[in-house]
C-alpha cells in the first residue's frame, strides 16, 4: 500500500470503529483489529469509485446481520451512518 492509501485505511478503520461498530468493541484497546478485514474490503470498495454509500452501508449491514447475526433493525442506521463517513473521505483525499 502506498503512503495515501495506508492513511485512508486508517480512516475507514478509525470510522468502522467509531460509527458502525456492531459488537461494542471499540474501547477495548486489544480489540481495535477487530474490523481490520472489513476495513480492507471497505478501503477496495471506496477507492474503486464506483462503490456508493449505499453499496458500502449494504456490505456492513449485510457482515452485521448474516456473519455476526446482529438485529437488523440496528445495523442498518450504523451501517448507513459509517458507509456516509466513509464516502465523505473521498473528499478529504
Amino acid at each position: 500500500m502506498t503512503h495515501d492509501t495506508d492513511k485512508i485505511r486508517a480512516l475507514v478503520r478509525d470510522v468502522l470503529l467509531r460509527d458502525w461498530d456492531p459488537i461494542g468493541i471499540s474501547d477495548i484497546p486489544e480489540a481495535k483489529d477487530e474490523y481490520d478485514a472489513y476495513a480492507d474490503v471497505v478501503l477496495g470498495m471506496l477507492i474503486n469509485e464506483n462503490a456508493t454509500a449505499e453499496d458500502i452501508a449494504n456490505y456492513l449491514f449485510k457482515i452485521a446481520t448474516e456473519h455476526m447475526a446482529l438485529p437488523d433493525r440496528e445495523m442498518a442506521k450504523l451501517s448507513e451512518t459509517a458507509a456516509a463517513a466513509i464516502v465523505a473521505l473521498r473528499s478529504n483525499r
